[in-house]
C-alpha cells in the first residue's frame, strides 16, 4: 500500500539530505520515481542540501498539477513507484490534495519534505495540509541547535542581521546568509525574545 509521508523539522536538520538519500535508496532498487522541488537555494530544477548533494528535479510552480503529471508518466509498461517532494511547505493546499490522489488512486508512494512553520511561527499552507492528510509524519531526528546550544524549534528571518517578524511568507534566503535577507534557527526562548546570534551578548 502506497503512503503519503511527511518528513519535517526546522531548517538545518537535514531534510534535503534525507530527500536525496531516499531518492537514491529507492532508485537503486529499480523503483521508478520523480523528484520535485520549489524555491531551492541552488536555483531552479535542482534539489540541493547544505552538505553539497544535488539531484536534478522538476521545479514546482503554481501551475503544477501532480495528479495530471503522474497520469501522463504512469503506465502499465513503465509504472511510477514514488515521488520525492522537497520544499513541500511551498506547495499549495490543492497541490497537497493532488499528491494524496497520486497515493490513493495510482498507488504511488509520496515522500514529502519541508518545514512546518514560517518565521512568524505560522504554518505554511502546504505543511498544514500535509499534517491533515499524511499517513505518517516523521519528525527528523537530527536536531538543529540554537546559538545558545538548546534544541532549535523555530525558524527566524533576519534583515541585515536583525530579526524581523513581518513580511511576505515566502522570501528565499539561506541560513548561511548574514547580509540583507537571512535565516536562522532558534530555540523558542530566543525566538520569542527576538534574539538571533548577533544579539547574543
Amino acid at each position: 500500500m502506497a503512503e503519503l509521508v511527511f518528513f519535517t523539522g526546522t531548517m538545518d536538520c537535514g531534510k534535503s539530505t534525507l530527500a536525496a538519500q531516499v531518492n537514491y535508496t529507492h532508485a537503486s532498487r529499480g523503483r521508478n520515481g520523480l523528484v520535485f522541488t520549489c524555491n531551492d537555494r541552488a536555483g531552479s530544477g535542482v534539489l540541493s542540501s547544505r552538505l553539497g548533494l544535488e539531484v536534478p528535479a522538476i521545479e514546482v510552480d503554481s501551475e503544477t498539477d501532480f495528479f495530471e503529471l503522474a497520469l501522463k508518466r504512469h503506465s502499465a509498461a513503465d509504472p511510477l513507484d514514488f515521488f520525492i517532494c522537497d520544499e513541500a511547505q511551498f506547495y499549495s493546499r490543492e497541490q497537497i490534495n493532488q499528491l494524496a490522489h497520486v497515493v490513493d488512486d495510482l498507488d504511488v508512494d509520496v515522500f514529502a519534505f519541508g518545514i512546518a512553520a514560517d518565521f512568524r511561527t505560522e504554518l505554511f499552507p502546504g505543511s498544514s495540509r500535509l499534517f491533515e492528510l499524511a499517513d505518517r509524519i516523521q519528525i527528523l531526528q537530527v536536531e538543529a541547535l540554537c546559538w545558545c546550544g538548546r534544541r532549535a524549534t523555530h525558524n527566524a528571518r533576519t534583515l541585515n542581521g536583525v530579526m524581523v517578524t513581518e513580511g511576505e511568507q515566502v522570501v528565499v534566503g539561506d541560513t548561511a546568509t548574514k547580509d540583507v535577507i537571512g535565516y536562522e534557527v532558534l530555540c523558542r526562548r530566543h525566538h520569542m525574545a527576538a534574539m538571533p546570534l548577533n544579539h547574543a551578548d
